[in-house]
C-alpha cells in the first residue's frame, strides 16, 4: 500500500523529476523540480492556492515516483521527453511540438558550418546539446563565427570557390573567404576544431578572450559594448552545464545500475529510445547477500530479457558482469542483429550510468520497507504456495483457461507469472482447431499438446544450432501448471504430461460461490486457502488475469468473425477486397449505404465487384 504522506517524508532535496500515476497506475502528470522535495509536497498542501485543474489531477492520485538528476537543466530536458513520451493527461501539451535546439557541426562538409537545429539526423555531423535556450544558443552560434571567421554561406565547395565574389561578412572580418581560396583547408579546420573544443565543454580559452575584452571596453568607457560582452559571457554559462538527459547518436540502449543491502536490491533500468532517456524501470531482487556483483548483473540480465519485447543495440552496466560474451551472443540470437554490452568508464555514457545507480541507491534507502511488502505480495506467496503443495520453491507459473460463446470460437490462453509477477511477453493465445461445440476438455487436451511439443521442437532447434536455450515462453518449462478447474481439468493437463513424458506439477482452482479460488486440487486432495494470507491474493490476481486474457482474445475473434462472415456471403469479394473495403469505409454500416461510386474508388475493387456489394445490401 502506498501512502503519500509518508512517502512525501523520504522524498530527496535534490533536482529531479516526478511522475504523476492514477490507481491503474497511468501517468497523468510529470513535471521537474529544483528541490523535489519541496515541489511534490506542494501539491497536497495548501489546495486553496491551486487551479481546478491541479486540484482534480491531485484527486486522482493514487502514487507517485520520482527520478534525479545533476542539474536543473538535465531535469527539464527529461521532462520534456518523458511528456512526448506518454503524453500524460493534465500537462499541457504543445501542439507543434517543439523540442530543444542543439548546435551542428557539419564536419561531413569539406568546409564545415556551424547551425542551430532541432532535428537530429544520421547524417555524420557533430550535434551538441540539447539546450533549454534558444537565445543563449543563438548567441553562442553568432560569437563562434565571429571569433573563428566559419562560413554562413550554402555554397558547395570546393566546387564552387572563385565563383562568385565574397559575401558582406568577408568584407566585415567575420568570414575567411574560403569560397575564394583566401584560406586553406587544413587552416579552417584547425579553427573548426577549436570550435568542437569549446562545444565540448573546453570555454577556457573563449571565457578569457571574452573577459579581457569586456574589461578593455569598461576601461574606456564603453559600457553598451561591455554589457553586451557581459550577455555573451551568460549565454556560455547558460550552455556550459553538460546533458545526461539526451545523447545525440539516437542509438536505442539501455542503461542498467543496482544498489544492494544485505540480501535485497533494486536494479535500475532506464530507456534511452532515439537517443533520448524516455523512461525508466525499477526491479526488486531478492536472495543476493553472498552474490557477487558481476553474478547479480549477471542473473538480472537474463531474467529480464528472456521475456522483454524489445531488445536495444546496447546494453550499459555499472558492473562487469559474467559471461559477458556469452550473454551478448545469447542476446544477438534473440534479437537478430548484433548486441553489445558495455561498461562505459568515461563520457556521457559513464555520467548516465552513474545516474542510474544513483536512483538505485536512492530507492534502496527510501524503499525498504516497500521491497519487503513487495516482497511478501510476491516471493513470500509463492513459499507459501511450495509449502502447501510440498515441492520445490516455484518461481514460474503456467496458467491456462478455455473461452468460448456455446462452442462458437473456441480459443485458450496462457498466462505466465515468474516470481509472483506476470510475465507478459511471454503469455500467448490458442485458435482451437480440432475441437467443434463447447468442449473445454478437449479443448484444453489440445491447447496443452500443442504448447509442450512446441517446446520440445523449440528446443532441439536450439540445441541443434548450438545456441543457448533463450528461456522464452515456450522453451522454458513452468515449475507448477495451474487449471482453471477442479479435478476434471487437471487429469486433462496430467493425461499430456504422461503421453509426452513430461514431469511438471499440475494443481487446479477450486472456486467457492462468488467465483473466488478458496481451495487448490493437487494429488487427488482438496486443499484450503487462508483467505487473508497472500497467497490467496496472489492466487486471485492469477485466476482473474487468466480469465481476462482469454475472454478478450475470444472477443476480438468472435468481432472478426462477425465482420468476415457479412462480407464473405457476397460474391467476388474475398479477402483482400474484404480489408480494402473495411480499411475504406471503416465500418460495415458505412459499406450497407455506400453509392455504387464510392464503392468503385475502393483500393482493388473492380466494377463488376463493385456491383456485387451495391446490390447485396440493397
Amino acid at each position: 500500500m502506498f501512502e503519500i504522506k509518508k512517502e512525501l517524508k523520504k522524498l530527496p532535496d535534490k533536482p529531479g523529476v516526478y511522475i504523476m500515476r492514477n490507481e491503474n497506475d497511468e501517468i497523468i502528470y510529470v513535471g521537474k523540480a529544483i528541490k523535489l522535495k519541496n515541489r511534490v509536497r506542494q501539491y497536497f498542501q495548501n489546495s486553496n492556492n491551486h487551479s481546478s485543474k491541479i486540484k482534480k489531477m491531485v484527486s486522482n492520485i493514487d502514487h507517485f515516483e520520482y527520478i534525479i538528476t545533476d542539474s536543473e537543466v538535465e531535469a527539464l530536458v527529461l521532462e520534456c521527453n518523458l511528456i512526448k513520451e506518454n503524453r500524460p493527461k493534465y500537462n499541457t501539451m504543445l501542439k507543434d511540438d517543439k523540442t530543444y535546439p542543439f548546435i551542428k557541426v557539419t564536419i561531413n562538409e569539406p568546409y564545415p558550418r556551424v547551425l542551430f537545429t532541432r532535428l537530429v539526423k544520421k547524417d555524420k555531423a557533430k550535434y551538441f546539446g540539447p539546450f533549454p535556450s534558444v537565445t543563449a544558443v543563438k548567441d553562442i552560434i553568432d560569437l563562434l563565427r565571429k571569433i573563428y571567421k566559419i562560413r554562413t554561406c550554402n555554397r558547395n565547395l570546393p566546387k564552387d570557390i572563385g565563383k562568385e565574389r565574397p559575401c558582406l561578412y568577408y568584407h566585415i572580418g567575420q568570414c575567411n573567404a574560403p569560397c575564394q581560396g583566401y584560406i586553406t583547408q587544413e587552416e579552417y579546420f584547425n579553427d573548426i576544431d577549436k570550435v568542437l573544443k569549446f562545444l565540448g565543454g573546453n570555454y577556457k580559452d573563449v571565457i578569457a578572450l571574452l573577459e579581457e575584452r569586456m574589461n578593455e571596453e569598461a576601461k574606456n568607457l564603453e559600457y553598451e559594448k561591455a554589457i553586451l560582452t557581459r550577455e555573451l559571457l551568460n549565454s556560455i554559462n547558460k550552455i556550459s552545464i553538460e546533458q545526461n538527459a539526451t545523447n545525440t547518436d539516437l542509438a536505442d540502449r539501455d542503461i542498467i545500475a543496482f544498489a544492494k543491502n544485505k540480501d535485497d536490491a533494486v536494479v535500475q533500468t532506464f530507456y534511452i529510445r532515439g537517443g533520448k532517456l524516455i523512461g525508466r524501470e525499477k526491479n526488486y531482487l531478492t536472495g543476493v547477500e553472498e552474490e557477487e556483483n558481476a553474478s547479480i548483473m549477471n542473473s538480472f540480465i537474463k531474467q529480464f530479457y528472456s521475456g522483454t519485447p524489445y531488445i536495444p543495440k546496447e546494453i550499459y552496466l555499472a558492473e562487469e558482469v559474467e559471461e559477458e560474451e556469452l550473454l551478448s551472443k545469447w542476446l544477438t540470437a534473440r534479437k537478430g542483429q548484433k548486441v553489445i554490452i558495455k561498461v562505459p568508464k568515461k563520457g556521457q555514457k559513464e555520467r548516465l550510468v552513474e545516474l542510474a545507480k544513483k536512483n538505485a541507491e536512492l530507492i534502496m534507502e527510501q524503499d525498504a520497507g516497500k521491497i519487503k511488502r513487495e516482497e511478501a505480495r510476491t516471493i513470500g506467496a509463492l513459499k507459501q504456495l511450495s509449502q502447501m503443495l510440498e515441492i520445490p520453491l516455484i518461481k514460474r507459473i503456467e496458467s491456462f483457461d478455455i473461452s468460448n460463446t456455446a462452442g462458437y470460437e473456441n480459443v485458450g490462453s496462457m498466462v505466465v507469472y515468474e516470481d509472483g509477477k506476470p510475465k507478459r511477453a511471454d503469455y500467448r493465445k490458442f485458435k482451437i482447431k480440432t475441437v467443434k461445440g463447447p468442449d473445454d476438455y478437449a479443448s484444453m487436451y489440445e491447447m496443452l499438446k500443442r504448447r509442450f511439443i512446441r517446446a520440445e521442437n523449440e528446443s532441439k532447434q536450439l540445441i541443434e544450432k548450438n545456441i543457448e536455450l533463450s528461456l522464452g515462453s515456450f522453451t522454458r518449462y513452468p515449475d507448477l501448471i495451474l487449471m482453471d478447474g477442479g479435478k476434471g481439468q487437471v487429469n486433462v493437463a496430467l493425461k499430456v504430461m504422461y503421453e509426452l513424458n513430461i514431469s511438471i506439477p499440475v494443481c487446479g482452482m477450486v472456486k467457492d460461490d462468488n467465483h473466488r479460488t478458496d481451495h487448490l486440487y493437487y494429488n487427488n486432495k482438496e486443499i484450503a486457502i487462508d483467505k487473508s494470507s497472500e497467497l490467496f491474493k496472489l492466487i486471485t490476481r492469477i485466476q482473474d488475469e487468466t480469465h481476462r486474457f482469454a475472454i478478450e482474445f475470444h472477443r476480438t475473434l468472435r468481432s472478426n468473425k462477425q465482420v468476415k462472415s457479412i462480407l464473405d456471403e457476397i460474391p467476388t469479394i474475398g479477402d483482400k477486397r474484404r480489408r480494402e473495403l473495411m480499411r475504406h469505409f471503416k465500418s460495415i454500416d458505412l459499406i450497407k449505404v455506400a453509392s455504387l461510386e464510392e464503392l468503385k474508388k475502393t483500393p482493388s475493387m473492380n466494377e463488376k465487384s463493385a456491383h456485387e456489394v451495391y446490390k447485396f445490401f440493397r
